[in-house]
């Protein structure tokens, strides 16, 4: 299966939104230089707790405040909604190529949108140093998607490279 092939489909940030919610983010986009960005972000969550449009400017948010470690949980909640849509193990250990190939042509958008989210938990457990498992995420990730569509085989490379200059 070619994870690039999703034309005519949905992505995510078509998904429409309660005005309120998106509101709340077109607020947030405005307050981002002044540093109050976060409580309009995280009210849009309470309201749209499944939002992934709600999800990515959060996980944005925190990315680019630097603070990893929330985007990291952010993304692990992407992580178990896409899961739960695409009916699919949430535990990315349990994922199988027939996990893959059995995804129906009409959810490739929100399947390639799950392995980019177990990407970004891998590049940012890479930050925080957390590099065996995301070398373990990233090899699963090559497993998957041996035309590496998903482009996780230069991460692995990276990470491997860390590790092997540290003496890990």
């Amino acid at each position: 299966m070619d994870l690039l092939d999703f034309a005519g489909e949905n992505l995510y940030f078509e998904e429409s939104l309660p005005e309120s919610v998106e509101s709340l983010i077109q607020i947030a986009g405005g307050l981002y230089t002044e540093g109050g960005a976060e409580q309009p972000l995280l009210k849009a969550l309470e309201l749209a707790p499944e939002s992934l449009n709600v999800l990515v400017a959060l996980y944005r948010f925190y990315y680019y405040q630097h603070r990893l470690a929330d985007a990291l949980g952010v993304a692990g909640n992407a992580l178990a909604i896409t899961a739960h849509r695409l009916n699919i193990p949430f535990d990315w250990k349990e994922l199988a190529r027939s996990h893959i190939s059995q995804t129906k042509p009409d959810a490739i958008a929100l399947l390639r949108f799950h392995l980019l989210s177990l990407k970004a938990k891998a590049f940012l457990q890479m930050r925080l140093g957390q590099l065996e498992e995301a070398k373990a995420i990233l090899s699963k990730l090559l497993e998957l998607d041996d035309n590496n569509r998903i482009g996780a085989k230069q991460l692995l490379e990276l990470a491997e490279s860390v590790t092997s200059r540290s003496g890990l």
